[in-house]
């Protein structure tokens, strides 16, 4: 298992509808989809509580490179809901992940590509990047409860994506070498058309960097907690709890302490990152609460955590905006949004040979 990778603001978009390709890592704008998605698709990128049209917040290239299995085509696509009352609702969040299927995909040796981006980009960064900045190898981890979120046909979006796919060769990948290279319109991003009535959100570009946090770091976060903590218990205006429930509560409390304290040193350590990755790792916990990820509904199988967004995001997004348009963003006021993906990246799925496999992944949601 290899360790986190932060993803880094890098340049913002020229406008907020510029397009690039899906092996692009960006925050907001319009996502950019591997093949031309179609209209069974819709209900997918509706808000589950008010069905308005969720806007999209990450866009993340994320392939998968291990001893046994090879996805180069996978993107994690995360989008969020604008409407006042429903950004702080859970259920205004979702997750998608896009995948070529691991029967398509097979275990072909891995060629080199380049993640190509608007010239924009390209003219601004001096960067270096590779196909597989988020790619290593996985840690299992089991949950067994299923996930009760509206009904979506995926099974018939990927069936759907699968004939679509034959019919959009034209937009596979052409650029090859590990040289970050100027985007030339392809025929896909040439085609989209934008619809104004989308919500969308500012849109800037992404770089990788490990996060490189060591024993001594980690030591010294767990000594201030504890004396904290020590602190608080030997404070003489602290009662004696003398109630069982109320020393469960406070024994909550202080694992909630733990967690946003060590939370808290992880992001001021990279008080830039917009979010963490480590497929199959960890989760950076915000409060003491993990959620329930579920398990996957396309084949059953236990989801682990992937990524997460971190609260720097907001603050540049907030940034970006006039203040007419930041009321829009103003109920996001989430500490981390945590996503978790299906652990056998549904391997054993029915898609043909050429096929793409949808499945709607889970977003646990913490707030302050």
């Amino acid at each position: 298992m290899g360790g986190v990778f932060l993803g880094m603001p890098g340049p913002w978009a020229g406008h907020m509808h510029e397009a690039a390709d899906h092996y692009t890592t960006k925050i907001g704008g319009l996502p950019d989809w591997p093949i031309p998605l179609p209209s069974t698709s819709v209900d997918l990128f509706k808000c589950s509580a008010c069905k308005s049209d969720l806007s999209l917040l990450a866009q993340v290239y994320a392939p998968i490179s291990k001893k046994n299995l090879n996805i180069e085509e996978r993107v994690i696509y995360v989008f969020g809901c604008l409407m006042p009352e429903c950004g702080s609702t859970t259920v205004s969040w979702r997750a998608i992940r896009i995948q070529k299927s691991v029967n398509s995909e097979g275990l072909k040796s891995q060629s080199d590509k380049a993640v190509s981006l608007p010239a924009s980009f390209a003219s601004d960064s001096k960067k270096e990047w590779k196909k597989d900045m988020w790619s290593f190898d996985t840690l299992e981890e089991d949950d067994d409860e299923d996930e009760d979120d509206d009904d979506i046909d995926l099974a018939e979006l990927g069936r759907a994506l699968s004939e679509a796919a034959s019919l959009a060769s034209q937009s596979k990948k052409q650029n090859h070498g590990r040289k970050l290279t100027a985007k030339t319109s392809s025929p896909v991003s040439a085609a989209r058309v934008i619809d104004k009535r989308l919500p969308v959100i500012p849109c800037f570009y992404i770089y990788a960097e490990e996060e490189k946090f060591s024993k001594k770091d980690a030591s010294v976060c767990s000594k201030n907690i504890l004396s904290a903590i020590k602190d608080h218990e030997n404070d003489p205006d602290t009662q004696e709890e003398t109630w069982e429930v109320e020393d469960y509560e406070y024994d909550r409390a202080l694992n909630a302490d733990r967690a946003y304290l060590k939370f808290k040193k992880r992001v001021d350590a990279y008080p830039e990152q917009c979010f963490r990755y480590s497929y199959g790792g960890k989760p950076l916990l915000a409060s003491g609460d993990a959620g329930d990820p579920g398990t996957c509904r396309l084949c059953g199988a236990a989801r682990h955590y992937e990524m997460q967004l971190m609260p720097p995001l907001l603050y540049f997004l907030q940034e970006a905006v006039s203040e007419k348009e930041k009321h829009a963003l103003d109920n996001w006021n989430w500490m981390t949004l945590i996503v978790y993906t299906c652990s056998q990246n549904c391997s054993k799925d029915d898609s043909s040979d050429d096929g793409w496999i949808v499945a709607e992944e889970a977003v646990v949601v913490q707030y302050e």
